[in-house]
């Protein structure tokens, strides 16, 4: 293995100069460069994934999966190898802006499966999608109902906390419609979406169990709850052709 001081870093820009963009069939722009250890049918597979009705609004965005994104420089700086030294200075992910063009270097090399890859990508996918297209009404109805029921959990950190200050009754006022914060509340509906969108296309890319999405810093959405979400992201982007979304329960004994 290769020590940091023998790896070179490149710029993000010359990385994107050198590298043949592909577009997939559902419409998505992305490149692999350097060691990523990513067969192409199995980043091919990945990236098919996202439905083809959200790629109209990532039409000007490039996803590169790259080794290691780095991030303790004021540039962005991406590693075509992988070295313990870098990975301890690596980032999940960087973005960076070409002309018009929005490109996310996504490292694949800090993630040890494909789950986690996986997941890292379209987390990125369901934000990029939230920053130019919002959230469509039925979900924050949705969304909203299920916090105003106070269903446990919630889907990520940001989502959680959102939650918790759209729902909290500052000093003076009573619990009830006037005292939400209505800021706090978008933010619960762009995060709880994106969540939702991510957790849906991981469902279309890899099988794994409603226990692997949990985390320590807060509780999951309770499952039926987050069942819920899917099927409507679902029903509002199909999955592409070779993609199946199913939700299946473990019989219990």
């Amino acid at each position: 293995m290769a020590s940091s001081a023998q790896i070179e870093l490149w710029h993000a820009e010359k990385v994107a100069t050198q590298v043949t963009v592909s577009q997939a069939t559902n419409g998505i722009h992305y490149a692999s460069w350097g060691e990523t250890r990513i067969s192409e049918p199995d980043l091919e597979r990945l990236v098919g994934a996202v439905p083809a009705t959200l790629s109209g609004a990532l039409r000007q965005r490039t996803y590169y999966f790259v080794p290691l994104a780095i991030a303790d420089t004021g540039e962005t700086m991406i590693a075509p190898s992988y070295s313990v030294d870098l990975g301890d200075r690596a980032i999940c992910h960087r973005n960076a802006v070409f002309g018009s063009m929005e490109a996310v270097f996504l490292s694949t090399r800090l993630v040890e499966d494909r789950f986690g890859l996986a997941f890292e990508f379209f987390i990125n996918v369901g934000h990029n999608f939230v920053e130019k297209a919002g959230v469509p009404d039925s979900f924050a109805s949705l969304a909203w109902s299920q916090a105003e029921a106070q269903v446990r959990g919630e889907t990520s950190q940001d989502a959680w906390e959102t939650r918790r200050r759209a729902q909290e009754v500052r000093p003076g006022q009573k619990a009830g419609q006037n005292s939400i914060d209505e800021r706090a509340r978008n933010g619960y509906f762009e995060s709880s979406f994106s969540d939702a969108l991510a957790i849906y296309m991981l469902s279309l890319a890899v099988d794994f169990d409603y226990h692997d999405l949990r985390e320590r810093e807060y509780p999951l959405l309770a499952a039926p709850a987050l069942a819920e979400r899917l099927r409507h992201v679902s029903a509002v982007f199909p999955p592409n052709p070779g993609y199946d979304f199913q939700i299946l329960y473990r019989r219990k004994g």
